[in-house]
């Protein structure tokens, strides 16, 4: 079968991933969506199960780190575009073992850019979109907003290292003149989170009847994105986005940890027949995390001015339709919170 192009997704299995190679597989059907994945503990196939057998769709399981698997591939498929989403994203994670942190995100990444490099001679309708956080811009105090102008101040292994790979990225793009684009996001909700994140965690612990852990006071803030909304967007940027420009991409929905997790257990108590507040009976205040950001709020005018841009789902609904697929999918739950997970959780949250 002859495409029109073909797009390389990595991290494709993975949350803010599988959304994207979803909606790219139904959508674009004259593209060959290829999605690689080194399926690690937040990889997960089931994610997938939709598209997997479409004629063009193809899951490879390789490590962005395997310089060799990745020349093979390159080889073989011939790219038209990268939308590089794998990495290592848990900031509890990156603290305790940030060297892997340093090899997906920083290593990773380089070998993308050196093959997309020796491959690319003609750039001409190439483009290597590289997906990043808000965290890379540091912490903000109660007022502003993060702009794509903002300067770097990461303060984790984690957004360090993804602010290295924004780096690196823009200076192929300076120095190779390869064709790239970027964009930072806020958080991420939605379906197919691994359970590590705030939202899942507390869903699935008040299921559990377990404690809600939440870091110090619980008064920090968090810019909320609908992680269908996210993909829309990248298919935006990928499509019509300038190349070399960057694109924050935001909800417009800050909150507070602490209300977050309120809203949380009084959507779960209505939905689970519980007596009202008994959720919040859960609630208790773990050690700080170390360098625990206050705020992250994003200033998307420029992907709504230059690209019509929009988030599309109000707050509430969107964790109304996220607290009822994660009810609805037990089976799901259950899988992945029966290994790591569960051993993360009992030696962080139990020191």
């Amino acid at each position: 079968m002859n495409f029109e192009k073909k797009i390389l997704i990595t991290g494709g299995a993975g949350f803010i991933g599988s959304h994207l190679v979803r909606k790219m597989v139904n959508k674009y059907s004259k593209y060959l969506i290829v999605n690689i994945d080194k399926l690690t503990y937040a990889g997960n196939l089931n994610n997938l199960k939709e598209i997997e057998n479409k004629p063009n769709y193809e899951f490879i399981n390789i490590d962005i780190c395997n310089e060799a698997d990745l020349s093979k591939l390159f080889k073989k498929y011939l790219f038209d575009g990268i939308i590089h989403l794998a990495a290592e994203s848990h900031v509890d994670r990156s603290i305790s073992n940030p060297k892997e942190f340093i090899l997906t995100n920083v290593v990773g990444t380089l070998n993308l850019l050196n093959e997309c490099k020796l491959q690319w001679k003609n750039s001409e309708n190439k483009c290597f979109y590289h997906i990043s956080t808000d965290e890379v811009y540091g912490s903000l105090g109660d007022v502003g907003y993060f702009h794509e102008n903002t300067s770097y101040d990461p303060r984790s292994p984690y957004s360090a290292s993804k602010a290295s790979s924004d780096h690196l990225v823009r200076a192929y793009g300076h120095t190779y003149n390869l064709p790239i684009k970027i964009s930072n996001c806020s958080n991420n909700y939605g379906s197919f989170q691994f359970p590590e994140k705030l939202i899942p965690l507390i869903i699935n612990n008040i299921k559990q009847h377990q404690p809600l852990p939440i870091y110090g006071k619980g008064e920090n803030i968090r810019d909320w994105l609908w992680v269908e909304d996210h993909a829309n967007a990248i298919d935006l940027i990928f499509h019509q986005g300038k190349l070399g420009e960057t694109y924050n991409i935001g909800g417009h929905n800050e909150w507070k940890n602490i209300d977050l997790v309120h809203l949380l257990c009084d959507i779960m108590d209505r939905k689970l027949g519980n007596v009202k507040g008994k959720s919040r009976g859960l609630i208790t205040y773990v050690k700080d995390r170390a360098g625990h950001d206050m705020r992250y709020a994003i200033d998307a005018s420029k992907i709504e001015e230059e690209l019509g841009f929009k988030p599309s789902v109000d707050f509430k609904e969107g964790l109304e339709k996220t607290i009822d697929w994660y009810l609805e999918n037990e089976e799901w739950l259950t899988n992945v919170t029966s290994g790591d997970y569960q051993n993360y959780y009992s030696k962080h949250y139990q020191q």
